[in-house]
């Protein structure tokens, strides 16, 4: 394994560091594989992988119709569909899940708009361990009933989404759960920038100029940045892509940042979009996304609902590519900066799909749904006999 020498923390972002090297990254051709290619960039030891899904080695593919369609010629799709349960959630998942079950814990907490509860509830279903999921009270019914049919407990939060976080953090204090509240957890960063790492092996281990993704909680952004950035550490490359990270227009407060402007009423409106899954009104860490755009010359752009949903047809249509509004916000954002002149068309881009819709077969499973306010409501509830 790559040996971690210490970590840091800048714009509240804790970041682990490693004694680089440039074998720390194999040098046969990758092939088929999965995100454990890279153990020795990440913080585990040495033994068997107990986490039993296969993660990551998902495609970067070349969808020449969107390339003709757009004008790009050299644009790739990395496409984070084809993962478990359909999302670049669930990298995050299994890092922070196997670290958990070599530290002999039994239950795992995250707080979710939807595509982490679903991973955490799904993966912790194939580790054998017990999941408690925090939730706001909006969260679509599909996702609801995923959650419980993969056995986890799902707590609805009346004040939202940043309360769910709180309350869930608050659990891992009082009960000692393992915590992979995204942006709060330093392995869900480490898990996520393996996406980097394969972007660069599949492209003939060469940088693209641009990287595109969507933007919410801020770790994924975070993470390419940081996965591109060890390449270099390593001597394996000479530079890292400029960054471009993707809002929703109704919910935009990293944008706003980035342009130095207040954002008005309708620029904080996280109900009012399609884009759910990166709808956050306190990213994690903005800050660090902020850090990222900027020390790498890259840009924030903030595109209308219909343009994510142009953008869902576009990939569906010219890629073959399914995706949620969120997960296709990648393809919506390049569309605005090549009209503003943030990208040139000839340039090496690539975009992130980070999710697609996965639909439940059924209702929620109600007796392991409850409103929580407290962490009293949550120890009552997983004390009281299943109905």
């Amino acid at each position: 394994m790559g040996r971690v020498t210490g970590s840091i923390r800048t714009a509240g972002c804790e970041r682990l560091q490693y004694d680089y090297a440039p074998g720390l990254v194999p040098e046969e051709e990758p092939g088929s594989f999965t995100m454990w290619r890279y153990r020795s960039l990440l913080p585990i030891s040495d033994g068997p992988v107990r986490y039993p899904l296969p993660i990551g080695g998902t495609p970067l593919l070349p969808a020449p119709a969107l390339r003709a369609g757009l004008g790009t010629p050299s644009l790739w799709v990395k496409d984070e569909t084809r993962g478990p349960t359909a999302s670049n959630k669930d990298r995050a998942t299994a890092l922070v899940i196997e670290d958990g079950l070599r530290r002999g814990l039994e239950t795992i907490t995250t707080a979710s708009t939807g595509n982490a509860a679903v991973a955490t509830a799904f993966g912790a279903a194939a580790a054998g361990m017990r999941a408690v999921i925090f939730v706001s009270v909006d969260c679509q019914e599909d996702k609801l009933a995923l959650m419980t049919q993969a056995g986890a407990w799902v707590f609805q939060v009346p004040d939202g989404y940043a309360a769910a976080v709180d309350l869930s953090r608050a659990a891992v204090e009082e009960f000692g759960w393992v915590d992979r509240n995204t942006g709060v957890n330093p392995l869900t960063t480490e898990a996520k920038k393996t996406v980097a790492l394969e972007v660069w092996e599949q492209l003939g281990r060469r940088m693209p100029d641009v990287m595109v993704a969507p933007v919410g909680d801020g770790p994924t952004l975070v993470a390419l940045e940081k996965g591109f950035a060890e390449l270099v550490a390593c001597g394996l490359a000479a530079r890292t892509p400029r960054l471009v990270g993707v809002q929703a227009q109704a919910c935009q407060p990293l944008v706003r940042a980035w342009l130095g402007a207040d954002p008005r009423p309708d620029e904080l409106a996280p109900g009012s979009t399609v884009a759910d899954g990166i709808a956050v009104l306190r990213p994690a860490i903005g800050d660090a996304v902020l850090r990222a755009v900027r020390s790498g010359d890259g840009a924030m752009v903030a595109v209308s609902d219909s343009e994510l949903m142009e953008a869902v047809g576009l990939l569906a249509s010219t890629a073959g590519v399914g995706a949620e509004p969120a997960g296709a916000a990648s393809v919506a954002g390049l569309r605005s900066a090549l009209r503003d002149g943030l990208v040139d068309l000839d340039e090496t881009i690539a975009v992130l799909v980070t999710g697609r819709e996965i639909k439940a077969a059924g209702s929620p499973t109600r007796a392991r749904v409850a409103v929580a306010e407290r962490l009293d409501d949550v120890r009552q509830a997983l004390r009281a006999p299943e109905a």
